[in-house]
Formats: structure tokens, sequence, C-alpha cells
């Protein structure tokens, strides 16, 4: 670093930035004596791999100063702005150095940004050692990396900062500011909830509020009106939306009403297309309520019409709504289930003909060949039940619907067990 650029202003974030492993917050467990990369460094030795995790977690600051534990050189390159020359060039380096003792650690921020054939493009060089490959993304590696490049790497997954990883932060950023922050403990809290988990974006906010006159002090109302609110975090195409409808649903179907609502709520305010969450709701009313209340269907479709014709965001209250009843709905698979026994015996089964007497007969040929003969309008019989068997007649009669005793499943149920009865009554 130049004279020059030593005296250039720098932001607080990257002033602080650690200077050693031990100082890095908040990702104890893969980074102390007993983590996975903890040990690596003990042993003078890194293998290459991937750091999963929200932004601001240390992703870029942990492979920095796992190169200088490891006396390796340090290449940093970003997947948004680099190319296939740009990392040729930095293969040819590497296979240099590695000539002259020296290992390179190749950090590259991003990584789920190259296509597949540029990540394909790593993988000689990684399976030699010319570098020791750091990846950075904040997505699912799964979803994102090439499988070949995922078996050449471990994976490690970076935590969101908790509270007292933040508060390590703010006491860092005061002793470097030589200040406290004007907050009272209210607007602190409320500070460390508006960084959402983000060390970067808690220092950048901490180095605003420091330029205020001395003797303020905030509240929340005041932190609110002086800083800009954060945006959750949350990429609609990606990992979080999963992460947040899959939290949801399971809300619904463990019947916790207050964690569904809040669910609903996290992905609203990230974005969410509230027509996606309709019908994943519809999906819930059938998959997981089903017969237990007939009325959730009826609930989840009205809200979805509800959302149609409203928009935004009056529609969304009809949608909070169905997830409501839903939550608090009794719940059954049992037509899940059902319907998907049915399935497996029909394609196990083949082509097996309907019984004759559930088939029509519209020539005379077909009556002549039996078609529709034994047939007993069931609405005519003394208890409104033929007791005729629709199954194939070379497939024996299964049960797939097993209602609970739950809901007004209860109800179909009871029917079922009297209807089986005066089948086997005429069977006799």
């Amino acid at each position: 670093m130049s004279l020059f650029e030593a005296q250039a202003p720098r932001p607080l974030a990257d002033k602080l930035r650690p200077r050693r492993l031990g100082e890095v917050v908040g990702q104890d467990h893969l980074l102390d004596a007993a983590g996975a990369i903890g040990r690596m460094v003990a042993q003078h030795r890194l293998a290459s791999m991937i750091l999963w995790g929200p932004p601001g977690c240390g992703k870029t600051t942990i492979a920095r100063l796992l190169a200088e534990a490891t006396s390796m050189h340090f290449e940093p390159l970003s997947a948004v702005f680099s190319g296939v020359a740009d990392l040729r060039k930095v293969f040819d380096a590497a296979k240099k150095r590695r000539v002259g003792g020296q290992g390179t650690l190749l950090f590259v921020d991003e990584i789920h940004r190259f296509n597949r054939a540029q990540q394909d493009g790593f993988l000689p060089y990684v399976e030699d050692g010319t570098v020791v490959l750091v990846g950075a993304t904040t997505e699912n590696p799964s979803f994102e990396l090439n499988g070949a490049l995922l078996s050449r790497c471990q994976v490690f997954v970076l935590h969101r900062l908790d509270d007292a990883g933040l508060e390590t932060l703010l006491a860092r950023a005061e002793e470097s500011l030589k200040r406290a922050l004007p907050l009272d403990d209210g607007a602190r809290q409320a500070l460390k909830a508006m960084a959402d988990g983000d060390g970067r974006f808690l220092l950048n906010l901490a180095e605003e509020l420091a330029q205020l006159p001395d003797g303020t002090v905030l509240d929340s109302a005041g932190l609110a009106a002086a800083v800009q609110k954060r945006v959750p975090l949350y990429d609609k195409a990606q990992e979080g939306h999963y992460n947040l409808i899959s939290a949801l649903h399971k809300s619904v179907r463990g019947s916790d009403v207050d964690a569904a609502l809040y669910w609903l709520a996290r992905m609203l305010a990230g974005g969410e297309h509230p027509e996606y969450i309709a019908r994943r709701v519809v999906r819930m009313a059938v998959e997981d309520i089903g017969l237990a209340d007939p009325q959730g269907l009826v609930q989840a479709l009205a809200a979805w019409q509800a959302y149609e014709r409203l928009g935004s965001p009056e529609g969304e209250l009809a949608i909070a709504q169905a997830v409501i009843y839903l939550a608090t709905a009794p719940k059954s698979v049992a037509a899940y289930m059902a319907f998907g026994e049915a399935r497996h015996a029909a394609k196990d089964s083949g082509s097996l003909m309907p019984p004759m007497h559930s088939v029509n007969a519209p020539t005379k040929l077909m009556q002549k060949l039996g078609y529709g003969e034994g047939y007993v309008y069931d609405p005519d019989t003394e208890e409104g039940f033929s007791g005729l068997n629709y199954f194939p007649d070379d497939l024996p009669r299964q049960q797939f619907y097993r209602p609970i005793d739950r809901g007004f499943e209860r109800e179909i149920k009871k029917r079922l067990e009297y209807w089986e009865k005066l089948r086997r009554k005429k069977a006799e």
C-alpha cells in the first residue's frame, strides 16, 4: 500500500476487518480449534472449499486470512467482473508460483455467477493442486454449482451474525470511532435488527450514526428516521424462496397459526408475488386438510379470487384469512394418501376391463355382449346403496381411502363403515 493510499479515507467496515482468524465474529463452528477449517489451518494445509453464507458474514475476510495463515499467495477474483481470459492469467501465474514452491489460494467471490462451462474450467487446476479454490456464494451450492466442482470442494456453511456477534462489532466500532453510538437501549437493539445478521451493513450504519451531533440520543423511532431501513434478505428465485414457502406450509400443517402469519408476512415483505402464495395455499388445503374440513379448499380458492379482484395490499388480507383458516382447521392427508395408492394400483394393474354392470350399452351389439348387465340404480334401492363392486373383476377390492376420526372425516368414516356393512350383508 502506498503512502497516499494509506491516507485515503476508508469505510469503517474495511478498517475493522479482522487481522487474524481468531478475530472473525460468529463463525467459531468452523474456525476454532475443533472446527473443520481450524483443523486445516493447524495442519498448515487447505482443501478447496465453498463458503456459503449470507452477505456480511465474513466470507471474503476468511479467505484472505486463510491465505496468510498458510503462507499462500492470495488471488482474488469476482465472478461478476472476470471472464475466461482472467482465469487463464491466474492459472498461468499459479503454475509459476508452484514451481517456485508457493501455493496459490484463488478466491472467487459470487462463484455461482460463473456459468457451467466456466465452472468446469476450474476442475483440472483444482484437481492437480495448481490452486486451492475458495469460492464464496450467497446461493445454495446444490442449485448453482456443478456436481463435478462440488465433488472436489468441501462446502462450509457460514452463519448470519447473531445478536452477540453484532454487539461485538458495535463495541469494536465504538472503540475505533472513540465515541459511544448515540442510541438508547431500545434503539441499539433496533439497529441490530435492521442489520439482519449482516456485519458489514451494521458497521456502515454505525459509521453513519457517528456523524450525528454530540449530545444526540436516538430512540427506536428516531433511529428509523435517521437511517434507511434494510430490506429483508429474500431472493424470490433462489433458496430464500424455497425456505420461506416451506416454513409457511409446514407452519400451517403444524397448526401454528402465528408462525404461519409471520412467514406469510416475511414473504410479502421480501417481494414475493401474492398469487404464488395463493396457489400454494390452495395446495395446502387439498394436501394437508382435505376432507377433514372441505371448506378449507373453498376458503383458499375464495382468497385467491379475492386477491385477483382487489390486488395489493387489500387482497393480501384475504390470503392471510385463508392461512388462518387452514392453520386452525383439522388436518388430514387421507385423500392425498388414497390418491397416491390408487395411482400405484392403476399403474400396476394394467388395462383391466371395468365390470360389465358399470359400463354403458349404447348399441345392440354391446347389449348382446352383456354391457350394462346387472346394474342396479342405487337411488332406487331402500338404503340408497346397491353394494355392487366397481373394481375390475380380476382385481380384488382394495381400500385406498382411510378417513381419520377427526373433523368432517369422522362423519365420512361412519358412512363408509355403514356402507361396508351393507355390502357384506348383500354379498351373503
